[in-house]
């Protein structure tokens, strides 16, 4: 078992100065913490791998291809490989969990 702890994850990814922090990589999946605060432009492509965001903290926007939703803590969206997508319009500091399968880079 591993275990991970959001507040913990969250130190870790703000000592090492960037918005994302991949902080487990496995055969099927990874999995990372990704941070935009509140204006924040969010300047991510398009991906090779499927993604699952969970909004752990914070409220804003995504578009993902041609679809746009506003989203807030709880939410869950899906990405499928290769639709570009962004979060956009960050009213509160977003803190999103972020897994990708297969696994990233």
């Amino acid at each position: 078992m591993k275990l991970f702890r959001m507040d913990d994850l969250d130190a870790e990814r703000s000592a090492n100065e960037g918005a994302y922090l991949r902080f487990l990589r496995e055969h099927s999946m990874s999995a990372g913490l990704y941070a935009l605060n509140a204006g924040e432009l969010d300047t991510q492509g398009s991906h090779a791998q499927d993604e699952l965001y969970l909004v752990v903290s914070g409220r804003g926007s995504i578009t993902v291809g041609e679809e746009t939703a506003m989203v807030a803590r709880g939410c869950v969206v899906f990405v499928p490989a290769g639709v570009p997508h962004r979060f956009h319009h960050i009213s509160e500091d977003l803190r999103v969990l972020v897994v990708f399968s297969p696994p990233e880079g």
